[in-house]
């Protein structure tokens, strides 16, 4: 059984844990729900350089524990002070040691916009994440069907979501909309052996229609790879594990310099 399979099994079992202890009335009632998103879409296109997402992560099931000294709300105020263009934050607890709770108490201190970083198949949890303050929220093509990429984005995009729709092969090209899906992120991490390869990005980026925007994830670490990114016209990274493995403030800075225009 690959991770994926692995992950969305457990996942179908959380899912039916929220729906006996929740309902959307439950989450209306939440004060994020009334509140007016922030847009990643408006971040990364107002950006001449290439966009950052900064990424809110203790651990991962390839490299298992990655910050030891982890406090999520220490990390986003690091973020927030750095002027990253948004914060991504795992949501899921058995797999990357993230928490719900992450989303909810970074969200009551953001001046960026927020995606929730999880495994989602089902409208509950696009109602659980509008709730718990997120402004996006990550499908992953693999993981749907197109019609329940469709019925998902739809969902979002009522509650005033938007979606980071995520691929990593040309097989779920044809399930994607772009006339409805424009935020694109291509993930490096092939989500059967969690291997990464940068030249996925490079490689799926020429397939893309010219007006979507497009976010490069995972395996980011050197500045050969964002010259490599910048050169393809990629409009955004998402780093975490790079972030999380040294002191924030310091790579950031570092990031961020090689992130810039040279136009």
């Amino acid at each position: 059984m690959n991770i994926l399979v692995k992950i969305l099994k457990q996942k179908e079992k959380e899912v039916s844990s929220l729906k006996r202890r929740y309902t959307l009335k439950d989450f209306k009632v939440s004060p994020f729900f009334s509140n007016i998103g922030w847009s990643l879409m408006n971040s990364i296109s107002a950006d001449k350089n290439l966009s950052i997402i900064a990424e809110v992560k203790k651990a991962s099931p390839s490299k298992g524990l990655i910050r030891e000294n982890f406090n999520h709300l220490e990390i986003a105020e690091k973020y927030f002070n750095n002027e990253v263009n948004g914060i991504s934050i795992l949501t899921d607890k058995k797999f990357f040691q993230g928490d719900i709770k992450f989303l909810q108490e970074i969200a009551a201190i953001k001046s960026k916009p927020l995606l929730r970083k999880d495994f989602i198949i089902d409208e509950l949890q696009v109602y659980e994440a509008k709730a718990s303050g997120a402004d996006v929220i990550l499908l992953i093509a693999e993981a749907l069907s197109k019609s329940r990429i469709k019925e998902l984005s739809k969902t979002a995009f009522n509650v005033g979501l938007e979606v980071l729709l995520e691929l990593h092969s040309e097989n779920q090209l044809d399930k994607i909309d772009f006339g409805i899906n424009k935020l694109i992120g291509i993930n490096n991490r092939n989500l059967e052996n969690f291997a990464t390869d940068l030249n996925t990005t490079l490689r799926l980026k020429k397939l893309l229609p010219d007006n979507v925007v497009v976010v490069s994830e995972s395996g980011i670490s050197s500045k050969d790879d964002i010259r490599k990114l910048k050169d393809a016209d990629v409009n955004a990274v998402l780093v975490g594990e790079l972030l999380m493995r040294n002191d924030i403030d310091t790579k950031l800075s570092e990031l961020k310099s090689w992130c810039k225009s040279e136009s």
